[in-house]
């Protein structure tokens, strides 16, 4: 008779749900992005499915479908950088109970579309998180419904035909980022203590040491992503790729048609996640920063509870193309190095073993 394995335990404090966060983010707002050509990054982002919603000398603003003003922020700059991400709460308490920790900006004015009130913050990684109220809403744009799917014992569609349009898939919504840091212990608990996020998923190595924490928002009783952010052991702080919602399976489809037919670089996909469930497929921008299609995720109030699972390459989609080796590739450079020596020596997340555990499992 064969055992059954034990289940894996964390072998670390965090990541772990706070008893009493600072505030609990509602919402990821945008994203921030340095780029040396707002053409460039706006040819790609507009064949992917967003919409510039405004433009100036400097500075490139797209949205998606939802009444946000903007879910994507670009800054004209020499070198080509991810600076950090928005996040929403309720209430202008909230703004002020986060001012309150040092470190944090004053409550101040915001000048970029939709207005409002923010806190700028710094993580322990060096990501700035804008927290934001008060935005004014815009108003939503168009876009198709779901196709009615007929399934084998149950047909909805008769007399019709489905002739989805040929063109970039229209995004719903922003739905995650995931980063990768060299501090993982302290990053995940500044996000659990601070703003409120729930550790929905961990994953680990054989001696219960976490490697990737998928993190929800603690939205009470109302369903929230499976994972809004998502932090993961790397040997230094970087973006790993971000995620756009569409409406169903053949507009993920679709765009992997598009985005091929314009000569955008693949990265992964079409495949099915095991941890959130999504529907996937990832594109490199031309500064080889991955951005997610993605539909069908996982939805979770604030009970249930974390789940943790050991990690491997299998362990990363249902169906689909295998993870190729190249999706969690570092890039190397001079600095890169520099950051890896200087983390080995200063990080208690970071030792040689779990540098060739990592490596063995997705070098």
């Amino acid at each position: 008779m064969t055992s059954t394995p034990a289940l894996p335990r964390l072998a670390t404090p965090e990541p772990a749900r706070h008893s009493a966060p600072t505030v609990k983010a509602q919402r990821l707002a945008h994203l921030i992005f340095e780029r040396p050509d707002l053409d460039e990054a706006a040819r790609f982002l507009t064949d992917f499915g967003l919409t510039i919603s405004h433009r100036d000398a400097d500075a490139l603003y797209l949205r998606a479908a939802d009444p946000t003003p903007y879910c994507y922020r670009v800054h004209r700059a020499e070198q080509a950088r991810f600076l950090g991400f928005g996040l929403e709460v309720d209430s202008r308490e909230d703004l002020e109970r986060l001012a309150r920790i040092p470190g944090v900006s004053a409550i101040e004015e915001i000048s970029h579309p939709g207005g409002g009130r923010q806190v700028r913050l710094t993580d322990p990684s060096g990501f700035i998180v804008e927290v934001i109220h008060g935005q004014s809403p815009s108003d939503p744009l168009s876009h198709r419904q779901a196709l009615a799917l007929n399934f084998a014992l149950q047909q909805p569609r008769i007399n019709s035909t489905q002739r989805p349009p040929i063109a970039p898939p229209e995004v719903l919504r922003l739905g995650h980022v995931v980063l990768e840091v060299a501090d993982y212990q302290a990053t995940c608990g500044w996000y659990t203590q601070h703003l409120g996020f729930i550790p929905s998923d961990v994953q680990v190595l054989a001696d219960g040491s976490p490697i990737v924490a998928f993190m929800r928002l603690n939205r009470g009783e109302t369903p929230a992503d499976h994972h809004t952010l998502a932090i993961a052991q790397g040997f230094v702080a970087t973006y790993s790729h971000s995620a756009y919602e569409l409406v169903d399976a053949d507009a993920v489809g679709m765009g992997q048609r598009v985005l091929r037919e314009r000569d955008w670089k693949h990265a992964w996909g079409i495949g099915r996640h095991i941890l959130g469930s999504q529907i996937f497929d990832y594109w490199q921008d031309p500064w080889g920063d991955k951005h997610e299609h993605y539909c069908d995720g996982d939805l979770f109030t604030a009970s249930a509870p974390t789940g943790v699972h050991y990690v491997s390459a299998e362990a990363m989609a249902q169906w689909g193309q295998r993870m190729p080796k190249s999706f969690t590739r570092p890039r190397l450079s001079l600095s890169n190095l520099r950051a890896l020596l200087r983390n080995l020596r200063r990080s208690p997340d970071l030792t040689l073993r779990k540098l060739t555990a990592l490596m063995r499992l997705f070098g």
